[in-house]
């Protein structure tokens, strides 16, 4: 069973970095999902994909998936979003370009 590493990407709703400072280690999926024939509920015999353990750092991660004997996979980070300025900034008086209409 492999697992995979990775930080998440910010939410793409809010303009702060929450949830996106730590690396996380998923599971990887051993047997496809089935569909329950009378209830038509999705439903997989797979428990490790419930897992989901979050660390501060890729080393961190990284070293227990090799104490763990977990094969993984890292994913690089995701890049940092540029610096967005408020609305109020484009009518500072130290602009270095004066704002007109």
């Amino acid at each position: 069973m492999t697992a995979r590493i990775y930080r998440p990407a910010p939410n793409a709703m809010q303009s702060g970095k929450g949830k996106s400072r730590h690396w996380v280690l998923v599971y990887e999926p051993a047997s496809p999902r089935e569909i329950d024939p009378l209830m038509g509920y999705t439903s997989s015999g797979d428990t490790r994909q419930q897992v989901r353990l979050s660390f501060e750092s890729q080393e961190e991660a990284e070293a227990y998936a090799q104490k763990s004997g977990i094969a993984y996979s890292v994913q690089p980070a995701h890049d940092a979003t540029p610096k967005r300025q408020s609305y109020p900034d484009n009518f500072r008086a130290d602009r270095k370009t004066p704002w007109t209409h």
